[in-house]
Parts: structure tokens; sequence; C-alpha cells
């Protein structure tokens, strides 16, 4: 039986809206996620698109006031900010009441502050399913190093996940053209990086898109943008291909 969950904040714009998204993603057979504000305000924009850059569906998301929720019972009731926990630290039918404090992005200046929070709640929840989750699914198992590393050793994973960290997303047929493989092959590399947790995919229509996974630990990141920059010339023919392709003409994965 899945485990309801319902997420705190004061405005409902950002932290929580975030927190709601994430966990439908990462554990949507385990848990129902929930969120709401003690003061809703709406949902930032900036919320909406720091979410669809990371390829997190944002879908249905909508600022409720807390009290719209206050006569149901949910598993864990947690709160992202000190003042929505000292209004709801007694919430009525709650299983489990947890207090995590993540300063609200709308705050701040730095122009990153919203990609950073979605981060840092991205990792505390990957930590949550872990530790609360009975059976963790396959893309919830953190990546060791060696993995990663191994993951890397080939050229043509390696070719498309530079590919992908450049462009964001890329469908199959996008890497059968940039790097002029057939398609079960980049298929089969693709699915292996999907498994391993680097990658996530969705579907639409007869195509696959591939995009880094949400959850990939920063460090990872940091290291794919960093060798991207650092190897031009191994990419350049690859993006040229890209940029020239002209919509998909092969199978999807």
């Amino acid at each position: 039986m899945k485990k309801s969950v319902l997420f705190l904040c004061s405005g409902n714009s950002a932290r929580s809206q975030m927190a709601e998204a994430v966990l439908r993603q990462l554990a949507p057979e385990q848990f129902d996620a929930a969120s709401a504000g003690t003061q809703p305000e709406g949902v930032d924009p900036r919320t909406l698109q720091v979410l669809e850059k990371a390829g997190i569906d944002t879908a249905g998301l909508a600022s409720k006031a807390a009290a719209q929720f206050s006569d149901q019972h949910f598993d864990y009731v947690i709160s992202l900010c000190d003042k929505a926990h000292q209004e709801c630290k007694h919430w009525p039918g709650a299983g489990v009441i947890m207090a995590w404090d993540f300063p609200d992005p709308k705050a701040s200046k730095d122009p990153l502050a919203f990609a950073r929070t979605l981060q840092e709640i991205s990792e505390r929840l990957r930590l949550f399913v872990l530790v609360n989750s009975k059976q963790v699914s396959e893309q919830t198992k953190p990546l060791s190093a060696v993995e990663f590393y191994k993951a890397l050793a080939d050229e043509t994973r390696l070719l498309s996940l530079l590919l992908i960290e450049q462009h964001g997303e890329l469908c199959v047929c996008d890497l059968v053209t940039a790097l002029d493989e057939s398609q079960p092959k980049i298929s089969r590399h693709l699915a292996q990086l999907r498994k391993s947790g680097i990658l996530q995919d969705r579907r639409q229509g007869q195509w696959v898109h591939y995009s880094l996974h949400p959850l990939l630990e920063p460090w990872m990141r940091e290291v794919l943008h960093t060798t991207r920059l650092n190897n031009t010339p191994l990419l350049q023919l690859p993006t040229q291909r890209v940029t020239a392709a002209q919509g998909c003409s092969t199978g999807a994965a």
C-alpha cells in the first residue's frame, strides 16, 4: 500500500511544490504526495522552470491552503520551513511529523537559488525514500563512484552522456545521427545508463527521449559538464550532426 505524504511551507509556491513533484517522480509506486501552504501565494514561475529543466513533470501543481487537508490522514507530514512547522506541528491524524528547514529561494538574489533548492530537496527526498521504503526501486539506489566511472569508460556511452548534458534532452534518433551508430547499439547503451540511474527517459509518441536523471549527484553532473567543456573537438562533429538533423528517421528504443 502506498504511503501518503503532505509537504508544507508558508506560501506553497516553491519548496513544497518542488518536494511534491520530485517525490511523485522519484517513487510513484510507493508514495502519494501532496503539498500545501499556511498562506498560499500561488506557484512561482521559477519553480516550474527549474522543475521542467530538470525533466520533472509539473502537471497538476497548484497552490493550496493547508486547511484544505486538515481532515485527511497522512502517513508523513513534512514541513519545509520553520514557520510552517510552528503552525502545523500538531497536525491532526498525522502518522509522523517531520521538520525540514530549507531557505526560501524567493528571498535570495542568487540566480541559481531555485536550482540549488531543488537539488537540496531532491537529495533529502532520495534519503527519505531509501530509509522509509521496504522495497527500494532500482533508480533510488545510490550510484557509486566506481559504477559512474565504469559507465563513462565506453566511448558510445560517454559521447551520449556529453551530448545529452549539452542539449538537455535528446531523442534516440538524435544520438543515432550524431554518433553514426546503429539504433540497437545506441538503445542498448542508453538502457544501461537508465538502469544505473544516470539517465531518465520519457516516451513521446513513438520516440524515446533521454535526459540526465534529476537526482544525479551534483559532482557527477559537474564531471560531465567539465569534460564536455574541455573536449570541444571530440563533440564538434556529433554536435553538427544533431543540429543538422531534420527530425527523427530511425526507430525508438
